[in-house]
This record gives C-alpha cells, structure tokens and sequence, in this order.
C-alpha cells in the first residue's frame, strides 16, 4: 500500500462523546499536509430531527465555513455508531462529507480529491476507514495502516504559519425610502459588489512580520493585485523549495519573513505574517487632469445607510508557500467568506437596528488549529443568545460544557511589540509560584492541587503599602487573578480601594470605610467576589487551629472538583491555600500555603526560599504549630461557575 492511503492522526481525541444516538462527524485535515492527515474532528449540529446521520448541509456549510481558518478543509467524515453495517456506514460517511465538500468548496477541487469515511464500532472499540477516489462510492477501499502522530503540535505548527489580516470597511447602501421591501435585495447587492473588489487588480497587499524584534527585520513584501492568480486550485499547487535567492513577490515564499528557530507549539507561540490591504483609486496616469465631480439625481426619494464591518481572518500555511498564493488563495477567500457570514447575519434585520459583530479567533484545548467565531456583542457576552451561542460551539468542537474556553477574554492575541511579546498593562506579577516546590515530607500522601494559573498579589505592590492590614485584600487577588487568568471574567484585578467601593455599594460598609486601612476576612471576600464576578463562596468555619488538619478530605475534594485557590482566615492574619497533602489512613497532612505578607522584590528564589509560598505542616519536626490554637478560622472556597 503507498504511503496515499495511510490515514494519520493528530487530533488527541478523535471520537467525540457522544449521547445514546448515533453521530457524525466531519474529519478536519490541511491541503498542506498528506492527503489523509486527520488534523481535528467537529460534530455535525444541523440533521434531521429523526436522524442524527442526515445532515442539513446547507447549514453544516454556512458554519463551517466561518468557522474553519484558511489553510484547512473537510476531508472525509466519521460515523460513530454501535448499529448498522459498517461498510455501508461508511460508504454514508463518504457520500456525506462530498456533499458538504460540494457546498464550501464548489466543486473546484474533488476531481482528484480522495475522500475518507471512517466508522467507530464502539462494543469493539475498533476505527475503521475506508477512502473513495473522487467520492466514487463505487471505488471504496478500505485504508489498514492508521498512524498516530506522537508530536502533533510539531507537525502542524513546526512547518506552519499564520497570516493576519484586519480591514475595517464602511459603504453605504441605497433604498428606496417608501420600499421597505426593496431595502433587503438593494444591501444584498451591496456587499456583494463589495465582494468583487477583493479581486481588483489595482489592490495592494503589504505583507511583514507581525511578531518579532525590531532589529534585522525582513522589509515587508508588496504584492500587487495583478500579479494574483485566482486559478489555481489550493489542493494542487506547488512548494516552493528554493526562494533564498530570489526577491520578487512571485518567487518569495512565506519563510522569507522567519528565520531558524525553535519550533512553535500552538498558535498563540506561531510565526505570523500581518496582511495589510490598500486600494489604489487614483490609479496611474500620464496626463493630469482638474477635480471633477458628477450629479447623478435618484429617480426617487432614497434612504443612505452607512454600514460598517470589521473584518479580521487569519489563514494557515506551510512555510513553503508563495506570498502571492497565500494571498490569494487564502486571505482573499477568507475575506470574502467573512464578509458573506457578516451580510447573512444583518440581512433579517437591515432596516432595525445592525446586530454589532465582531469576529474573534480561538484556540482552545484538544484542537491543534485555531477557529474563528463571529459573535454578535449588542447585548454583551452575558446575553442567553450569545451563551447559548458558544454552548453550541463547546459541543461542535467537543469542550467540556462547564469551562469558558471561547469568550472573547479567551481569544488568541496578536498584539505587536519591540521585542516580541505582548505588552502587558500594570504591574509584571509572578505566577504559579508552587511548581517548583518540593515535596511537602507527608509520606504516602495524595496531593490535590490548585487548577490553572494564579498570580502572586502580596505585601507592597505597585508601590501600594498595605503592610499590617492588607492580607486579605492581596489573597483576594490572587484569587480574582486566578478567575482572569481561567477566562471566568474580563475585569482586572481590583485595588484595594476598588474593593472597599463594592463592600460600600452593596451595603456592607459604610463610606466612611473607602480609604481607610481596616481589615476584611472571608466574609466580606465572598461579597466581594459575588459582586465584581457573580462567584459564590463556600465558607467553612473551624473552633480552632488545631482542627484544621480534620478538614483536609474535604479540602483535597474542593481541589479536586473546583480548583480554585483558598483564603484562610483566622485572627489578624489572612493566607492564600494552594493545595493539600493528605494521608487518609494515617491523617499525616501538610498544606501548600501562598503567603502574601511578602514584602520583597519579585524574586522567586528569594520567595521560595525564604517559605513565603511552601507545605506546611500543622506542627513540624520542632512541634511548632503554624496554625494557632486559639484562633478561630474561616476558609472560603470559592467555587467554579458551571458556564461557557
């Protein structure tokens, strides 16, 4: 068998959960890639009520067409599914993903084009594929080798790139002002006049590094709209193996723009080419000639409607690929496809109020490329449409239903900077501290741990002095640190003063109370939280220091179910629990404490060190206790809101 009917596999989770009813899913791969190369997996959303392996496909289309980036396409289709005969399911796989291939893609490109289907027998839990030349489903062979990539972020990303591309557009739209009637097909035609200008040869793309130093940067790249070739199908050009020498944007291929270097792992890490587009309306001429303008009078009363889009796609490709390929056998139709997602969404409502969409690129766990979602934000993100939006999506892309991994905090930034890193506003924090810390000494302990990222917020910062009375506060934002840095919220951390205000607003203090250096505890964290992110609190009350060891159980079941940090109250003094190491049959224990009675530099040697965040035991070897005696704690679990 030659290596073309291998299937390979990238994607870590290939078979989506599924309920009790049978599945289908289109199979993601890369016209770059290996014809057979499984990059992802979707799940069809749009079937018939009656039959969960009847796509629509009109609908399966519109959204993946916008969903899925440049640079990636459907190739084959799977069916998950205990019942039915499994060639025949196969050969429904094949036939399916052709017709939805036929609606993206217009058929330019199955003439050659070989088809996977492949079928999951769940009692067995055996995968079998089969391909079909062309989606003949006459010419079904079965593919026997399936090969499962060991580094399948190197394989997409150690060869790839993204390309970039903003463009705000405004244009007007005339309509008959007593033809209500009229005004839809008169927007429609609109945009898509619009739509045929990306094809103009008088426009002008600047391509250049997006990321990187400002020193020994490539010069940018002007490709000119004539010089673009619109007839070459994607799946079918060449590589360009050879452009070092060359310096016309015919010959120069996108690794022109990035030198040697170590590999990227995802697409947040990835080279990335920024496209700039300009349109040359003056055009060139030998002879000058005056301003003119010409009065064209309306056979009618007409209405001027402004309507503005922001469009932004980004494309996916190997470095080998021409500059003027990648323009226009992916930016452009890009452009297009976002400008027709954009034009069906406002079309019902032309003549109301224009829905504000903003488009927003994702790259979320489990899913080696990046999806581009185009969310409609008049409401805000909080709005049921807009989360029963994403919810869909989760299920589509196969997330977990309980975690926020595409709100718009989540979305992958592309912010330029001198030296390659986004710039980051205030304060540079530590983060996660603990992931150095040696072993807490509990022999045959389970650890349980904090989930996620936090940052250190402790004693001093940002030039604040809150030494004696602000404990609480900095443990407070570690833990709304911890709530951003999950994508729970939007909002930043807030100051001590922005804290004191909400307990003021919501009643809990008086005036009198903002400015002042008074202490808070648990309590007022839990309000606080409630009010600034809509999180609730447990709080757990113990006698006694003494007795915090017996709550260990309960605490390693809130890390591991929640995983959010912990405030330990108890006297003058506030701490911020990272985790616990618990023994069950000897009730040996230790418990990860983050300190934020710290005053020093960032220094995280000088922190770790010095015991500012470490295990600690309820006594140590020297029988000193760490927590006292007479003191009465509260501890305040914060708990992971169940949402998208």
């Amino acid at each position: 068998m030659d290596d073309g009917k291998i299937v390979r596999v990238l994607c870590r989770q290939l078979i989506l959960p599924k309920n009790n009813d049978a599945s289908l899913q289109w199979l993601i791969g890369s016209p770059f890639f290996p014809q057979f190369t499984i990059v992802s997996t979707l799940r069809c959303l749009h079937h018939s009520q009656s039959d969960p392996l009847s796509p629509d496909f009109i609908k399966e289309a519109d959204d993946l067409r916008s969903l899925i980036i440049k640079g990636f396409h459907v190739i084959g289709a799977l069916i998950n599914s205990e019942k039915g005969d499994s060639v025949q399911n196969a050969k429904h796989a094949i036939n399916a993903a052709c017709k939805l291939r036929e609606l993206l893609y217009n058929g330019d490109d199955l003439r050659n084009f070989d088809v996977i289907g492949g079928v999951s027998i769940s009692i067995s839990g055996e995968l079998k594929f089969s391909c079909a030349k062309s989606g003949d489903l006459k010419n079904v062979e079965d593919v026997e080798r399936v090969v499962y990539e060991e580094s399948p972020e190197n394989y997409v990303w150690g060869r790839g790139c993204l390309l970039k591309c903003e463009l705000p557009i405004r244009f007007p739209v005339y309509t008959p002002a007593n033809k209500d009637s009229d005004a839809e097909r008169r927007y429609l035609q609109a945009a898509d006049a619009l739509a045929t200008v990306f094809r103009d040869p008088q426009l002008t793309f600047i391509l250049e590094v997006l990321k990187g130093s400002s020193s020994d940067l490539p010069h940018p790249v002007i490709v000119r709209g004539s010089e673009l070739d619109f007839q070459i199908d994607v799946s079918n050009i060449n590589l360009l193996t050879d452009s070092s020498t060359r310096s016309d944007a015919k010959s120069l291929c996108c690794s022109y723009f990035f030198s040697e270097s170590k590999p990227a792992i995802d697409a947040e890490s990835a080279d990335a080419i920024q496209v700039n587009v300009l349109l040359n309306k003056s055009g060139r001429s030998l002879q000058s000639f005056a301003p003119m303008a010409e009065y064209c009078p309306a056979p009618e009363e007409a209405i001027l409607r402004v309507m503005d889009y922001k469009l932004e796609v980004i494309c996916y490709a190997v470095k080998d690929l021409s500059l003027v390929l990648a323009v226009s056998k992916l930016v452009i139709p890009a452009l297009v496809d976002q400008l027709t997602t954009m034009k069906n969404i406002v079309a019902p409502s032309f003549l109301g109020q224009h829905p504000r969409l903003l488009p927003y690129h994702f790259s979320p766990p489990g899913i080696l490329h990046p999806v581009t979602v185009t969310y409609e934000l008049s409401y805000g993100e909080t709005e049921l449409k807009q989360v029963e939006a994403r919810r869909s999506l989760h299920f589509r892309l196969g997330l977990p239903s309980d975690r926020p991994l595409l709100r718009v905090a989540n979305s992958l930034k592309f912010a330029k900077s001198s030296d390659g890193v986004p710039a980051r506003k205030g304060y540079a924090l530590l983060k996660d501290v603990h992931t150095d810390i040696l072993s807490s000494g509990v022999s045959g302990g389970l650890v349980s741990l904090v989930q996620g990222s936090y940052e250190y917020h402790h004693y001093l910062q940002n030039g604040f002095d809150d030494s004696g009375w602000g404990c609480a506060y900095r443990s407070l934002q570690t833990i709304i640190s911890w709530f951003r840095l999950q994508h729970y919220t939007s909002i930043d951390v807030p100051t001590h003063r922005e804290i004191q205000e909400a307990l003021v607003e919501i009643g809990d203090k008086d005036p009198c109370f903002i400015g002042s250096r008074e202490w808070i505890g648990a309590i007022e964290l839990s309000y606080v939280l409630d009010k600034l992110l809509g999180v609730t609190c447990k709080v757990m009350n113990v006698r006694s220091g003494a007795e915090l060891p017996e709550k260990c159980r309960e605490l390693a079941m809130h890390f591991e179910n929640q995983g959010t940090p912990i405030m330990i109250g108890g006297g003058v003094l506030a701490y911020t629990l990272l985790g616990v190491d618990y023994n069950d049959a000897s009730g040996d224990c230790a418990f990860l404490i983050l300190d934020p009675h710290y005053t020093g530099s960032e220094d995280l040697k000088k922190i770790i060190n010095g015991g500012w965040c470490g295990w600690k035991k309820a006594i140590d070897s020297k029988g000193k206790s760490f927590f006292l005696a007479d003191k009465f704690y509260n501890l305040l679990l914060p708990q992971r809101p169940n949402m998208v």
